[in-house]
């Protein structure tokens, strides 16, 4: 899946998926066979969709997530070099990385290029190239 500002992996709820499934075809089948009493056509329902409820549990809880954490994609992503309109003001774009190493990087909107600082977003930060404060805060 493609968005402004770079790439991103698509986020797959496939494992998830599986588990639900598979409970909710278990818990289909027991109330089909419990609440029917001895009729032999919902016995013949409720069997194979119980059983189906197991192996898909079973398929669920094995499966490997392939969306695992993967420190160098991280350590490499960069954000997209691009130019941000002015909206009444220079635009800046900041992203932090949530996991160790914590770095952020800066995008200035005026002359699209990144900066990156290690750790959590400054205070303060002038855009080198530009000359221009995109953000001040002040100590409260």
């Amino acid at each position: 899946m493609e968005r402004e500002g770079g790439d991103y992996p698509q986020r797959s709820y496939m494992k998830l998926n599986i588990v639900i499934s598979g409970w909710l075809c278990i818990l289909l089948g027991s109330l089909l066979l419990f609440s029917s009493g001895e009729s032999s056509l919902i016995l013949s329902i409720a069997a194979p969709i119980s059983v189906l409820g197991l192996v898909l549990l079973i398929l669920g809880l094995m499966y490997k997530d392939e969306n695992s954490v993967n420190s160098e994609e991280i350590l490499s992503w960069e954000p997209d070099k691009t130019q941000m309109p002015e909206s009444g003001r220079v635009m800046y774009r900041i992203d932090t990385t949530l996991i160790e190493p914590i770095r952020t990087s800066i995008l200035c909107g005026k002359c699209g290029n990144i900066y990156w600082e290690e750790g959590v977003k400054p205070k303060s930060f002038d855009c080198p190239d530009c000359l221009i404060t995109l953000w001040y805060e002040e100590e409260e």
